[in-house]
């Protein structure tokens, strides 16, 4: 019998090696699981492996976006700015890899290329692209929300001569802009931090918007010893607050109040003490910018203002300024955005008004007219928080497939963004209608992972053989969900959180938008009450609990 021929045998899969994959096997590990973690790239890091790109920062700040459950690690290491650089968190998660002593456990350059539920065997069988046969007690994916890059399908796509990448799929070694003439098309959040990077460097660089963002200055900073000194004095504390808090940040609503009770000079004055402090803080301002259309707009409003005050050609300043209600699509934080269209060698192409007709061997061609290139960098974002699990064939009971089941109609259904209906003992971090992507994202799958972590002990325990959400208590969350999401703005405007940005994709809003503070409570009321929605089966036993 070959190697691959041979059947491995696990207590655990777990897919992914960045900050989701690395905590769950560390977690199952050292509960004494045998668990092995499978990794398509050649190194930990996930998103910030294949994030390279110019200008690729978090916009989280560096003292939260870390793991909090190993002081050792919290005292070891030591951020250098408020905002982490791409390859200062990948420094981080190799430090925290080599800490933990993960790699042995960790098979890289592997991706499972399908995992199904036997009913029979209770297990996962799980295949991996080199052919190798595992089966698995639980399935635990960590892929990731923003893993799947997205390149619009563009008529001549493949008949570019000169260079292309994607943001999210960027090469290890530096490319070369200098004295190239570049296209950029996209103006998310990759965009707009790679823009004054490749601006500075580039011949000509040509920015192809189709919708503009709202962006707020990042502030960015070094840090300096006493700030570091008196942070991991005071972990324990922050610790509990972003665990507690809304969105997993350390920042709060400066005013609990809406925006409408200020005079117009008073919100002047409270935006422009955000504006200064910069950061993701702006949105919370005021407690009712999400949820008021009036309120909002003095906020919209405002970051408009700054638009025309900073850019130099009101043209451009217009195409600039967005309509719709601010962080209704993701906010986005700067350095230098919009001060880089007052720069000779920038052109901002708006392509709402003159669409892109096809990509040529030349370079990109609008209904207005072509513009050579020798580089094109699509920051066009990702198949977001469904995407990287349809990459894989999951498959649960009675052979359905996870992507059959969440595309009959516009919602993706889940229990708690961790469990599915007729998936046993398959395990979701920070899956749909988890906070996820609305929260500083290493807190949530650190509560993912501890709560995963702790069922699968508690089955252990109970001589429990299968966990599995029950449909009554999926469709309840998913409605809660929905709900909630509702009664915001988010769900009036079309953007990657509703899946708008990938064609042919259904349209819901697969995110919980209730807080952290307040998943997590009910995570935790759900294991209290013997794991209630879900429904539990003995080892060797026809019996259920539920």
């Amino acid at each position: 019998m070959t190697k691959k021929e041979q059947i491995i045998n696990l207590d655990a899969v777990v897919i992914g090696a960045g900050f989701s994959g690395m905590y769950m096997l560390y977690r199952l590990r050292e509960a004494g699981f045998s668990v092995r973690a499978f990794e398509a790239a050649a190194g930990v890091g996930g998103v910030w492996y294949a994030n390279r790109y110019p200008g690729a920062r978090c916009d989280s700040e560096s003292i939260i976006y870390n793991y909090t459950f190993s002081d050792e690690l919290l005292q070891e290491w030591t951020w250098t700015t408020r905002f982490p650089a791409q390859e200062e968190i990948l420094r981080y998660l190799n430090f925290a890899a080599d800490k933990l002593d993960l790699r042995r456990d960790i098979q890289f350059n592997t991706r499972v290329t399908s995992a199904h539920y036997n009913e029979i065997s209770k297990k996962w069988d799980v295949k991996l692209d080199d052919g190798t046969n595992i089966t698995a007690t639980y399935f635990i994916t960590g892929v990731g929300c923003l893993s799947a890059s997205n390149i619009p399908n563009f008529k001549g796509l493949n008949s570019f001569e000169g260079e292309a990448y994607h943001t999210g799929r960027w090469p290890h070694e530096k490319v070369d802009f200098s004295n190239k003439r570049v296209g950029l098309i996209g103006t998310g959040s990759s965009g707009v931090q790679s823009i004054p990077v490749i601006a500075e460097e580039a011949g000509y660089l040509n920015v192809f918007q189709r919708t503009p963002a709202y962006s707020t200055p990042a502030r960015n900073y070094v840090y300096d010893e006493e700030f570091i000194r008196k942070t991991k004095e005071n972990y324990e504390e922050i610790k509990q607050q972003i665990r507690w808090s809304s969105m997993g940040y350390l920042h709060t609503t400066v005013n609990n109040r809406s925006a409408l009770d200020d005079t117009p000079e008073e919100r002047e004055q409270q935006y422009q003490k955000i504006w200064e402090r910069g950061g993701l803080g702006f949105s919370q301002t005021y407690s009712d910018l999400m949820v008021n259309e009036e309120a909002n707009e003095t906020a919209s409003e405002f970051i408009r203002a700054k638009i025309d005050s900073v850019v130099k050609d009101p043209e451009v300043a217009k195409k600039l300024k967005p309509s719709y209600f601010y962080s209704a699509k993701r906010p986005v934080i700067d350095t230098n955005y919009y001060e880089t269209f007052n720069r000779d060698n920038v052109t901002l192409v708006d392509v709402k008004a003159t669409p892109i007709v096809e990509i040529t061997p030349k370079g990109i061609k609008t209904s207005e007219g072509e513009y050579e290139l020798d580089v094109i960098v699509f920051a066009t974002g990702y198949d977001a928080m469904t995407g990287p699990l349809f990459k894989i064939d999951i498959r649960g009971k009675d052979g359905v497939s996870l992507k059959d089941k969440w595309a009959d109609g516009t919602q993706t259904r889940t229990y708690l963004g961790i469990a599915n209906a007729g998936f046993p003992n398959m395990f979701m971090i920070t899956g749909p209608e988890s906070p996820s992507v609305l929260s500083n994202v290493p807190v949530s799958i650190e509560q993912h992972v501890e709560w995963i972590g702790d069922c699968i002990e508690y089955l252990r325990e109970n001589k429990l053989d299968t966990i599995e959400a029950n449909g009554e208590a999926e469709e309840a969350w998913s409605k809660n969900c929905l709900e909630i999401a509702q009664s915001s703005l988010l769900t009036k405007v079309e953007s990657w959180y509703t899946g708008a940005n990938i064609e042919d994709k259904p349209r819901g809003f697969p995110i919980y938008t209730g807080g952290v503070g307040n998943y997590r409570k009910i995570c935790d009321e759900v294991t209290a009450k013997g794991y209630e929605g879900f429904t539990l089966t003995p080892a060797r036993s026809k019996e259920t609990i539920s």
